[in-house]
């Protein structure tokens, strides 16, 4: 579910995995980057979610 919410809000699932300050620099860098660039680097930020996400399932798997 997390994965599907990085499609659309990559900060909200940012801030989901437990990463409140990465969330907050996220969305300041994410909303003006989708404004400027029309929404180019909108997978930037995809990525980043999906690899968070990811990491923080494997240090869960690994406690």
């Amino acid at each position: 579910m997390n994965y599907v919410l990085a499609l659309l809000l990559p900060p909200l699932s940012i801030l989901l995995t437990g990463r409140i300050f990465t969330a907050i620099v996220v969305f300041i860098i994410w909303i003006p980057a989708i404004i400027f660039s029309g929404g180019l680097t909108h997978p930037m930020f995809i990525v980043l979610a999906w690899i968070l996400i990811y990491q923080s399932r494997e240090d869960r798997r690994l406690r």
